[in-house]
């Protein structure tokens, strides 16, 4: 970009910065919850998508949805 596009808008860079920052948090959280759940794919849709996170929420939030173990034994600590 050029110089000049700095210059005369001083919030540019901040903006700018937040939305690197926006966007590296929830794609973080995104690619470490496909990859602790072995889901290849999602994984590499994530990686290469950049959607300021948009993606990233929706897998989190609606894809992803942890299942509730029923057949689990308990343990007796005694």
């Amino acid at each position: 970009m050029p110089y000049f596009m700095f210059n005369n808008r001083p919030g540019f860079i901040l903006i700018l910065i937040l939305l690197v920052i926006w966007t590296l948090a929830w794609k973080g959280m995104a690619l470490w919850r496909s990859a602790r759940r072995g889901e290849k794919i999602w994984f590499v849709v994530l990686l290469l998508v950049n959607t300021l996170g948009i993606l990233d929420i929706l897998y989190i939030y609606f894809f992803s949805k942890d299942t509730v173990e029923t057949n689990r034994i308990p343990e007796n600590n005694i």
